[in-house]
């Protein structure tokens, strides 16, 4: 078997996807590459001709990133009930002569989320997730089916209503992130792009904003290193994270529905750091 495998999106340049795939596929001694498809996000023919070569064994796997995570949507033959649920879909496969869509976003997240803070949450968990787009409905379903209570805050309240509204069986309370006081919450979750590189300078948080002691920090952002959340949030003695460790865990996880196997997280984290 020689696994063809890739990643769709717009723009792709500095993706970290290939080294984590490439690495995943060496630790099994697995032929195979992992390549890059840079489509534009209005051009449907050429994402239609990409996944006609998946239905067509060609390819045998793809993850979807900006913009074309809701777009790949009407392409399926059916979703995964995670990805139905988030309405988004990041990795595709065949099954049983199907083109499935699924999303590994969430469970990647949440195990990620545990991993780095030892699940140490008082119950019950009450998290502050900031932003309304993508990346915010993976991490909101995430949390929700962990119990957690969630609040959802943006700057364009409307998004965050959409948003809120999706999950018709909760009612989830939105804000506007400079009317809301920060210290009720035991989590606090980034997925907006604030704070990645080049603009390394900004947060999505206001100016000398303080937050409670009790607040694990979270920014899905992981281009810095550190970025300027994390790194005023480490500055108030608080515990805090990129997110690099759900750009692994979803990688492992699109990898092993793949393959059937699942990459030792140790292997791929050297790959993305060498």
């Amino acid at each position: 078997m020689n696994y063809q495998l890739g990643l769709i999106g717009y723009p792709l340049g500095h993706s970290l996807s290939p080294k984590i795939h490439t690495a995943a596929l060496s630790a099994f001694n697995l032929q195979g590459n992992y390549s890059l498809f840079p489509i534009h996000p209005d051009d449907k023919q050429e994402l239609f001709n990409l996944l006609t070569r998946v239905r067509a064994g060609e390819i045998h796997g793809l993850n979807v990133t900006i913009p074309h995570k809701q777009n790949v949507i009407g392409f399926m033959d059916e979703l995964t009930q995670t990805a139905k649920s988030i309405g988004a879909v990041n990795t595709i496969y065949m099954r049983d002569d199907k083109l499935i869509g699924d999303n590994t976003d969430a469970p990647g997240f949440l195990s990620d989320l545990k991993r780095v803070s030892n699940s140490s949450f008082i119950i019950p968990h009450s998290a502050l997730v900031l932003g309304a787009g993508g990346s915010a409905r993976a991490v909101v379903y995430a949390l929700l089916n962990d119990g957690w209570n969630v609040t959802i805050a943006a700057r364009r309240i409307e998004q965050a209503q959409k948003l809120a509204d999706s999950f018709t069986n909760y009612q989830l309370p939105i804000t506007n992130l400079a009317d809301f006081p920060l210290l009720t919450f035991h989590l606090l979750v980034n997925t907006t792009p604030l704070g990645m590189t080049p603009n390394i300078e900004t947060s999505p948080l206001p100016e000398n904003t303080v937050l409670s002691k009790r607040t694990f920090v979270y920014d899905l952002v992981y281009n810095p290193r550190e970025t300027k959340l994390v790194r005023d949030a480490r500055a108030q003695g608080l515990n805090a994270s990129t997110g690099l460790g759900m750009l692994i865990e979803q990688a492992a996880l699109a990898f092993e529905k793949w393959t059937g196997h699942n990459p030792p997280r140790d292997i791929l984290y050297q790959a993305i750091e060498s």
